[in-house]
């Protein structure tokens, strides 16, 4: 089958639902060579995916993965795309802790760096949370503190057929798009950061095609994968089966404008001193206020605020009032009991 799409694909044709389902089976179970792999994702990369077609890859991607069976009327992701070449340090990671706080159960899928000098993994591991748990352990950690960190390679394992062609590719494929479409838990409800303001609309769309009930994806200003300080942000929001986008900028808000150098990370140790100054209340400033604002949105995606303003309000208050780094230690303390046990 992979044979016929990327015959389509080199005529500069589009791949329907289906098709794209096939073609992607046949590169997770391993029945594609590396060459038809590294073919077929250059094709469909010169073309551009379509909403169909990134919506094929992540059923598939879905079905394979394994699954956290977690239930709750609401439970979010905050993971973006990454591949924006800004080494901030990690806003989304600690928007996590934020809206954990206000009491939405996070599954929060990510990974150890791949174009940053930092993951998700790589700064929760810093800051003494163990991110290599199994599913029962994960579905423990959210039951008990609302938050639970999923390790993707641990859950994506199909994944391992494309590793090799996508690095040596060394270029952005549809592969960058799934890790925030494909959460195990099955999140009804995301902040999504992507790295190319024409994707936030077409992101939104393949959301609601996967069932996905509210959702806000996000291109920040100066060409960030999170909302920015800096430049006018781009918004597409996803309620009630319909897609609206706004356009506004961080002072729009009350924010301060600020450069993208100064949300500038490190690695992992630095980066763990930011997150945990910041969840403190000990870090001021546009750190600070990165963050409330993405949380905005994530507390908007998950109906807990009627707008972004009310948003960076509620979340300002949660960091005040420690709830937001009572979340962290929380999440170190059932890391600690895993590993005792």
């Amino acid at each position: 089958m992979i044979k016929e799409s990327l015959t389509k694909l080199v005529r500069g044709e589009n791949l329907d639902e289906s098709e794209m389902i096939a073609a992607t089976s046949a590169i997770m179970e391993g029945r594609a060579s590396p060459a038809q792999i590294g073919s077929f994702l250059t094709a469909l990369r010169f073309k551009g995916e379509t909403v169909a077609e990134i919506t094929g890859a992540a059923r598939v991607m879905r079905e394979k993965a394994v699954k956290i069976n977690f239930k709750a009327p609401t439970v979010i992701d905050t993971c973006g795309t990454g591949g924006d070449g800004a080494q901030t340090f990690n806003i989304s990671t600690t928007v996590a802790f934020i809206v954990a706080a206000a009491g939405i159960p996070v599954a929060k899928h990510g990974n150890r760096a791949i174009s940053s000098r930092c993951g998700s993994a790589d700064v929760l591991e810093a800051l003494g949370v163990k991110v290599d748990l199994s599913p029962a352990q994960v579905e423990a950690c959210l039951e008990e503190t609302g938050i639970g960190f999923i390790f993707a390679p641990l859950f994506h394992q199909a994944m391992k057929h494309a590793a090799g062609p996508r690095k040596e590719l060394g270029f952005r494929t549809v592969f960058n798009l799934l890790g925030p479409l494909t959460n195990p838990a099955n999140a009804n409800c995301q902040l999504v950061g992507v790295f190319d303001p024409a994707l936030t609309e077409v992101v939104a769309q393949v959301l609601h095609r996967l069932g996905v009930a509210r959702a806000v994806v996000v291109h920040g200003g100066d060409g960030l994968d999170e909302l920015s300080l800096d430049g006018v942000n781009k918004a597409s929001i996803l309620r009630n089966g319909q897609i609206s986008t706004v356009h506004f900028q961080a002072s729009d808000l009350g924010l301060t404008t600020a450069p993208k150098a100064a949300l500038t990370g490190g690695g992992p140790l630095e980066n763990a001193r930011i997150t945990q100054a910041i969840l403190q209340g000990v870090e001021t400033g546009p750190r600070l206020d990165v963050v409330l604002l993405n949380a905005a949105a994530a507390l908007f995606a998950a109906d807990m605020v009627g707008d972004f303003k009310e948003g960076i309000a509620f979340a300002r208050k949660l960091v005040q009032e420690g709830k937001a780094y009572a979340k962290l230690e929380q999440l170190r303390q059932v890391g600690r009991q895993a590993q005792c046990s």
